[in-house]
């Protein structure tokens, strides 16, 4: 027997990564597709780079501008130096030579820094994978301009790898007591009605969730694709295993909640604070009330720890046929006590 928690939820990547464009620009080419498999690094698509070659140009020339004024305050600031030694200039005209000097120095750090920007910017409209795994979206076409001016436009989505899969399931307030990690889950995917998938419970949310008026835990739920038989955005209907029992006797629930008559209802069993339950039975051919003590329950059994042997026919109700005695006995009885 197992107590089941059973809830909703959506098959997604362990690792899922989104490939955005920090530059503007018309797409040029796109050298992956859907399913198409990637490796860290990989080409995946080109923005339209002339516009970015022209300001890595502009900025090289702004570059080689700043050092040809820094070599010529350099030559400046060792004649400078040979007037001073000789007492020829003044300390005023000295101290011009030297911030002069410095301003072409920090001129020259500037322009090599706007050089290695425009470089980057030039860099980036070559898209690479950022993972290993398989491209499972593709929101651009070629020739669709990107723009990035307010976030980054998102290009394609990168599964990491498939093999490894989640499920986000949403577990109410009332059974996530009983949901810890470690659980064993069974589920199954529309796709494969057929199928039951196995699962265990790797992590247990604490933020709430609300839907439909009613409080929700994210559950994550780790699975075994393999087989590649699943697919990112299935839904999932999850059966997390809380408790379970091997080899135990168990009766149907019906059997625990009989309603006899007044006229034939035999007086209760005496009271045992060691049972908490309560059957009917015929002993010698007369109804009588028996005492159990029962345990896990699955919603449609009850495990009976102790006061019933397996094999005991049991009352569950009443009802009228015509018959002979042994006909009319068996109205009452039913064999619902199983091992």
């Amino acid at each position: 027997m197992s107590q089941r928690v059973v809830a909703f939820g959506a098959l997604q990547p362990v690792q899922k990564v989104t490939v955005g464009s920090q530059v503007s620009g018309i797409i040029n080419e796109l050298f992956v597709d859907f399913n198409s498999m990637v490796n860290r690094g990989d080409i995946i698509a080109q923005i339209d780079p002339s516009t970015f070659e022209a300001e890595v140009s502009s900025a090289r020339a702004e570059l080689e501008s700043a050092e040809a004024g820094l070599e010529l305050a350099r030559m400046q600031w060792q004649r400078i130096q040979e007037l001073r030694e000789r007492q020829f200039l003044s300390p005023q005209e000295a101290d011009q030579a030297s911030a002069t000097l410095r301003q072409a120095e920090a001129q020259v750090r500037v322009r090599r820094h706007s050089l290695e920007r425009a470089q980057r910017e030039l860099d980036r409209t070559t898209i690479t994978a950022p993972t290993d795994g398989m491209v499972i979206s593709r929101d651009v076409d070629v020739g669709q301009t990107v723009a990035a001016s307010l976030s980054a436009p998102i290009l394609f989505e990168i599964a990491a790898d498939l093999r490894q899969m989640q499920i986000h399931a949403n577990v109410s307030e009332a059974d996530i007591g009983t949901v810890i990690e470690g659980q064993l889950v069974e589920f199954n995917v529309d796709a494969y009605r057929g199928r039951t998938f196995a699962g265990e419970v790797v992590q247990v949310r604490n933020a709430p969730l609300m839907q439909d008026n009613v409080v929700h835990y994210e559950t994550i739920i780790a699975v075994n694709n393999e087989e590649m038989l699943l697919k990112p955005g299935m839904t999932a209907e999850v059966s997390i295993i809380t408790d379970q029992r091997h080899d135990v006797t168990r009766v149907r629930n019906t059997a625990l909640r009989a309603q006899l008559p007044d006229s034939i209802r035999p007086d209760d069993a005496p009271d045992d604070a060691a049972m908490n339950g309560q059957v009917y039975l015929i002993d010698d051919g007369r109804l009588v009330a028996k005492r159990v003590k029962t345990g896990l329950s699955d919603g449609v059994f009850t495990e009976i720890i102790e006061g019933l042997e397996p094999g005991t026919e049991l009352v569950i109700g009443l009802s009228l046929r015509a018959g002979g005695q042994e006909e009319r006995r068996s109205l009452f009885s039913g064999n619902q006590a199983q091992f």
